[in-house]
């Protein structure tokens, strides 16, 4: 199984590899600019740089490196050992793999978060460092009586957070204590209070483990592996929270394993990206319910057999419901879901705080189920709204004028590509678009619209101050045939045409960009000023 963690950096490199080295200069200060030397100082430093000599390591960094070559010695020293130099002995332990002095220095740790994910991101990992880590908080959870020294409550093991820890402390900028705090959101003092009341003791309180999953394929990585068997084993002394979890294919009994031991209140971004059928969902759905931190929700490619029964319907039901469970979510997104025709007051029904984000892509919805989103009262606050992919040919769009007209105030990005809508669609929902306000960006690619209409909406829109970005299909009078073979030039002439009236109407730093798959390949060709065109027009 692949696994979404921070010991996976993207280029990797061992200890004698270039990235390290790079890592390793930037610890020290820089050299002087060349500018400021004297003469025969300029002449040194012009062959040094001519030389592309390394910095010699500083005198810390050789204390810690001798200091390490008898892990023993380094153990017995860490009761002493200055709080400053705990940060660049353990990035010289992490680099020469020093598992048994990484191991006491996690049961040592004098901060309350120890950042290991933004240092794995930096240095090539190895499966026995990471064990080393864990194996020392498993001794440090087994112990009744904590070491002296210990305040760690929080693991780290996410890539993006507490970036500038390591590099601050290697420079010995020892004034950076906000940045050793554990996140606001798990403030230590109020936990330790409420287990206090509930009789245990504060020593005794979990250890958060902080990590973003990506699951998929088949089998359990090693390391996914490792660090569910010590959740497991300490139970409610190790706690693995999640923030964003990611689900591709992956067989169920695999995905309740993982969820089991997750602290599934934790887990704020969620998606789902699995071939599923609606009754493999239903399995899942208890789980989902049990989110109630829940921001972010993805669905995608939810499938239902060709006939309807009633137990597809009930798991819809079962579906919808599960978000009276879910009152923080902003960002709704549906992808490929097979069911939702004729069914969206089903699915949306149950929302009951305000959606930010609207997304229903490649879908198939009728007329009732866009006269019922015009209605949702969860949809009057939107900020991005998306119908990719949503047939619109053959539907009547007052309900989406409607809906544009509701969402006017606060709507600041508009997708509706790839939606086949015609002239006399699109000239409808004119007079709606120009009320918005706060529209930043409009995307309608892929829909036969003329040139007259595309005139037409650039003068409906001239009044959205905010509006930046534009992308548009091209023209329908751009096309040599009905079989859709794209006039790079009639193109050309057109889209000049436009930038022209931009100009003339105050406008010039809008950016309408025409964007047309290619004929050959399907890929997109852009237009701004110049064609970036695909690699079918190019010579070879």
């Amino acid at each position: 199984m692949s696994l979404t963690l921070p010991w996976f950096p993207e280029g990797g490199g061992t200890a004698g590899s270039p990235r390290f080295r790079d890592q390793r200069r930037k610890r020290h200060p820089p050299l002087p600019c060349p500018c400021s030397l004297t003469s025969s100082q300029d002449s040194f430093q012009r062959r040094f740089f001519r030389m592309n000599v390394q910095a010699p390591p500083r005198l810390l960094e050789l204390g810690a490196q001798c200091l390490l070559r008898n892990e023993a010695l380094a153990i017995m020293a860490l009761e002493e050992l200055p709080i400053e130099l705990f940060p660049p002995l353990f990035m010289e332990a992490f680099a020469g793999r020093h598992t048994e002095a990484l191991k006491a220095m996690v049961q040592a740790w004098p901060f309350p978060c120890l950042p290991l994910g933004a240092l794995m991101q930096d240095h090539q990992p190895h499966l026995d460092t990471f064990q080393a880590a864990l194996d020392g908080l498993d001794v440090l959870l087994a112990q009744e009586v904590r070491p002296r020294r210990w305040k760690l409550q929080v693991l780290d093991l996410r890539r993006k957070t507490h970036q500038d820890f390591w590099t601050l402390w290697s420079g010995m900028k020892v004034s950076v204590c906000s940045l050793l705090e554990p996140e606001p959101a798990q403030p230590m003092q109020k936990r330790c209070r409420v287990e206090a009341q509930a009789g245990l003791k504060p020593e005794q309180a979990p250890v958060e483990v902080l990590v973003d999953l990506c699951i998929k394929e088949d089998t359990l990585d090693e390391t996914l592996s490792y660090l569910l068997k010590k959740a497991k084993k300490r139970g409610k002394l190790l706690h693995i929270r999640c923030q964003k979890l990611r689900i591709f294919t992956m067989p169920m009994h695999s995905i309740r394993k993982i969820l089991k031991v997750v602290q599934l209140d934790s887990i704020q971004d969620l998606e789902v990206n699995c071939i599923w059928k609606l009754a493999t969902l239903s399995r899942f759905l208890p789980h989902l319910g049990r989110m109630g931190n829940l921001r972010r929700l993805l669905l995608s490619r939810i499938h239902i057999l060709p006939h309807t029964t009633p137990d597809q319907e009930n798991c819809v039901n079962q579906l919808s419901a599960q978000f009276l469970n879910l009152p923080h979510l902003q960002e709704l997104y549906l992808d490929s879901i097979s069911f939702l025709e004729g069914r969206l007051h089903q699915v949306l029904r149950c929302l009951n705080t305000p959606l930010e984000t609207l997304s229903i892509t490649n879908c198939l919805i009728s007329e009732s189920d866009l006269t019922y989103l015009s209605q949702c009262p969860s949809v009057s606050l939107l900020k991005d709204l998306g119908l990719s992919g949503v047939n619109l040919t053959s539907l009547n769009l007052e309900s989406l004028q409607v809906l544009i007209e509701r969402t006017s105030a606060t709507l600041q990005e508009l997708d509706l590509d790839e939606c086949g809508i015609m002239d006399s669609q699109f000239s409808a929902l004119l007079p709606s678009l120009s009320g918005c306000s706060q529209l930043t960006t409009f995307s309608f690619c892929g829909n036969p619209i003329s040139m007259a209409v595309l005139e037409s909406l650039l003068h409906h829109t001239m009044g959205l101050s905010k509006l930046s970005h534009v992308l548009y299909p091209a023209p329908l009078e751009s096309y040599e045939d009905v079989h859709g073979t794209l006039h790079l030039g009639l193109l050309a002439q057109l889209h000049a045409r436009l930038k022209q009236l931009l100009c003339k109407s105050g406008r010039p730093s809008m950016f309408w960009v025409s964007a047309s798959p290619c004929p050959h390949c399907g890929d997109q060709i852009l237009y701004d000023t110049e064609p970036i065109l695909c690699p079918c027009y190019l010579p070879d």
